[in-house]
């Protein structure tokens, strides 16, 4: 594949940004299984680093994946690496209790980041009539030292399978991280709990996404919510942004379910960044869970709250 998406795996239909592996739809995957459909049966080894004449740079290690020796990333002394088949161990406990099924996972940029998403058995939440959004949770890991292991709960929209943002900080996700020391790999306690603490927080976000639903947007606030979210002036940049969102909050996926308030304004914005950002199809992927994106859709959330209350 092209880009930044190396390889990657699927469960049902083909995702939004139409890559990868695909497993039939209800297939509930093992760790092993869901490993080498991603492509991710390979292990990261660390190298001393030296200078050209041979000199040892002390603290200092090259991370590289074992099966073809790339090398991944430079990391300090106390990095330990946290394996792929590890990070698939760490979903083991969700997958015992039946608390959620691995749905896609892969390689981004060569092997230098990875992540698996598990779709949460919670039954998904209504925002209005048809309109459901599922959680899930997203486990990212860098083998190049560039991102911490973060795992965290995401909501889903899902007549378009945009990626949404939390209204609020989650207490659950924080119970879920990881960092890359020698206890990277320790089990979870009290799963159940956990995700019982995830559903009250995710139907609390849910709550929110009801309040922009309960509030009509005209054409004038539209737009200067659009130019609020992305920060944009008079120029031939807007000139683009704006029409391409008010074109995707007239008419596109799932508008005419969401209807003409701050939730289609909203989702009008996600299916902007979620489709139509970025170069490629996968590397909007990585903006949007990892990068720039993912800041601008937590953005235009609170943006969209914020023009709620104030109305």
């Amino acid at each position: 594949m092209a880009h930044e998406v190396e390889s990657m795996m699927y469960v049902g239909d083909e995702p939004w940004h139409g890559l990868g592996n695909a497993i039939p739809s209800g297939k509930e995957l093992s760790i092993e299984e869901a490993i080498v459909a991603a492509g991710l049966n390979w292990e990261v080894g660390l190298k001393h680093l030296y200078t050209e004449d041979r000199i040892g740079i002390h603290g200092h290690y090259a991370t590289y994946r074992k099966s073809d020796n790339s090398i991944l990333g430079v990391v300090g002394a106390d990095y330990t690496p946290l394996q792929n088949r590890e990070a698939f161990n760490w979903f083991q406990p969700f997958l015992d209790v039946k608390a959620a099924t691995l749905e896609t996972a892969g390689s981004l940029k060569g092997g230098k980041v990875v992540w698996i998403l598990a779709k949460g058995k919670n039954k998904p939440e209504q925002v209005i009539k048809s309109d459901e959004v599922r959680n899930y949770i997203l486990l990212s890991n860098s083998h190049d030292g560039s991102l911490a292991v973060r795992a965290g709960f995401t909501p889903i929209r899902v007549v378009c399978n945009n990626t949404l943002c939390r209204a609020h900080e989650s207490e659950a996700s924080r119970l879920l991280r990881v960092r890359h020391t020698a206890r990277v790999v320790d089990n979870l306690e009290s799963i159940r709990e956990i995700m019982n603490l995830a559903q009250k927080e995710f139907i609390a976000t849910i709550e929110q996404y009801r309040a922009l639903a309960s509030k009509g947007i005209n054409a004038s606030d539209l737009e200067k919510y659009v130019r609020v979210v992305f920060d944009l002036k008079e120029d031939s940049k807007s000139k683009k942004v704006v029409p391409a969102v008010v074109s995707l909050f007239e008419s596109g996926k799932g508008s005419n379910v969401a209807g003409k308030n701050y939730w289609g304004a909203y989702n009008a914005v996600t299916e902007y960044l979620n489709y139509f950002t970025g170069k490629s199809q996968d590397n909007r992927l990585n903006s949007l869970w990892f990068g720039s994106g993912s800041q601008l859709n937590k953005k235009a959330l609170n943006a969209a709250l914020k023009m709620v209350k104030a109305a």
